[in-house]
């Protein structure tokens, strides 16, 4: 806990350039409103009724990606699952019809920017916390505007680097191979704004993005035979059915991976196990994925996929030309109109599991398996009701996200470690159970369910040799 005062006191000072910089008097400098941002200043603030926070981004508003993102996006998970501990986002409500009738609400992209800007109106509301927009931080507390040219300075403030897992995204991002002249090339934001329907749609990447262009393509229209996908690697992906804010539902996903992994031979059958258990899902079931970054995903709209028959698997796409795709082993031809979407941006980071406390910044990170506004969250609470950096780390472990199948096993591992840390502190166990962004929550009417009891049971028992298959497979055990 890093308290000195509150609220914000900025003075004015001149800097050695002899231009003027405005003292900022904060506790902390959170770089970046994005949803790591968000959640963690929201936590920190909600637990230490003294400390002031200065929230910095190059963005003109808190929501990070999202205020940048295509037209069509939705969360690929649950609504409850995403955003910061002390608002939900959304209703809570299930959805009454449509294709994803009984599952949890997802919101677009336009809800989870007003969310996002309900969040940071109420923070600054509290006179504890500024925020400066269409601002860049520049190291050693020092930020400057992008609008205006106006300098602040943050003298002993602690950092807190919410940038380090930031994705990419198609419409800030070149695309990842060569466009000659002539090529037409668009960043996935643009369909929205199309004119006129292109000869064929080449839409290239296999992650999220791509799935959801297809997916919305095909949904407005466009014929299955008008689409080649060009997937690099295919990828499983979770059932979005069995991962909902249902402990029985959620639980009970936990302990069929368990015991999926508890029976499997090697990681990839492990999949092959979850993919038989109703977990995973794939796309071509020919094909072994050799991508495992498990974004959600529910049926109807792999059924819809899956009608997609022109898929190019040669690997990463290197350039494109007038009517031609070259890849490494040669061209694929297309026709001269083909209009190329870019879905192809690094949106997962793996740049390595950090220390969260370090003393040149905090690191927030996922501390169990994915959920990582929940992860960013639990730091800003062990943040402000702790005072040993070293001792924050003890419980508040990160965890990183995966790749392969490989990675995957590792994943579970560690982040199924944090988890027991976690849960071994009576104060953290009991904030985990609160908050809507913990997967694993049960709230006190479901702790006596049977169906919730009757999951808890299973993975109770699964769990152990369920891990210790795992590290085996990670190359840990």
């Amino acid at each position: 806990m890093h308290v000195r005062h509150a609220p914000i006191d900025v003075r004015g000072a001149h800097c050695s350039d002899e231009r003027m910089e405005a003292v900022v008097d904060v506790d902390y400098v959170v770089v970046g409103a994005g949803a790591m941002g968000m959640a963690f200043a929201d936590a920190l603030v909600a637990h230490d009724p003294d400390v002031s926070v200065a929230i910095v981004d190059r963005r003109h508003g808190a929501g990070g990606h999202w205020l940048d993102a295509y037209g069509f996006v939705r969360l690929h998970q649950a609504s409850a699952f995403y955003g910061v501990a002390s608002t939900l986002l959304g209703d809570g409500r299930t959805q009454e019809e449509g294709p994803e009738r009984g599952l949890h609400e997802r919101a677009n992209a336009a809800e989870v920017c007003a969310y996002y800007a309900r969040v940071l109106a109420r923070l600054t509301a509290t006179g504890r916390v500024a925020f400066h927009g269409r601002s860049e931080y520049l190291g050693d507390g020092r930020i400057t505007s992008l609008l205006s040219g106006a300098r602040f300075h943050a003298p002993g403030a602690r950092i807190v680097d919410a940038r380090y897992l930031s994705p990419d995204i198609p419409s800030l991002t070149p695309p990842p191979f060569a466009v000659e002249d002539g090529a037409r090339v668009v960043a996935v934001n643009e369909l929205v704004r199309l004119g006129e329907a292109p000869e064929r749609f080449v839409v290239v990447g296999a992650g999220k993005t791509a799935t959801d262009t297809c997916v919305w393509l095909l949904q407005n229209g466009v014929p299955p035979n008008a689409i080649t996908w060009v997937r690099p690697r295919d990828p499983w992906l979770l059932n979005r059915a069995v991962v909902q804010p249902d402990p029985a539902i959620f639980l009970g996903m936990a302990a069929d991976t368990m015991a999926a992994a508890a029976a499997a031979t090697s990681a990839d059958d492990a999949f092959l196990r979850m993919e038989d258990a109703g977990i995973m899902l794939r796309v071509d079931p020919s094909v072994a994925p050799t991508m495992a970054k498990t974004p959600t995903l529910a049926v109807w709209e792999l059924d819809l996929v899956r009608q997609i028959d022109d898929v190019i698997r040669r690997g990463h796409l290197q350039a494109v030309a007038p009517g031609r795709l070259a890849f490494a082993d040669g061209d694929v031809r297309v026709p001269a109109g083909a209009l190329v979407v870019h879905c192809a941006a690094e949106g997962l980071k793996y740049p390595g599991v950090r220390p969260i406390w370090a003393p040149d910044a905090i690191t927030p990170q996922p501390v169990r398996v994915g959920f990582p506004c929940f992860g960013a969250a639990l730091a800003g609470y062990v943040e402000a009701t702790r005072d040993d950096d070293a001792e924050k780390n003890r419980v508040c472990r990160p965890s990183p996200y995966s790749n392969t199948p490989q990675d995957w096993a590792r994943m579970q591992v560690i982040g199924g470690d944090a988890s027991l840390a976690m849960t071994r502190e009576a104060d953290l166990r009991d904030w985990s159970n609160t908050t809507p962004l913990n997967p694993a929550r049960v709230s006190p009417d479901r702790a006596d369910d049977p169906a919730v009891l009757a999951a808890r049971a299973r993975l109770k028992e699964s769990i152990a040799p369920g891990r210790e298959r795992l590290a085996e497979f990670a190359g840990t055990g």
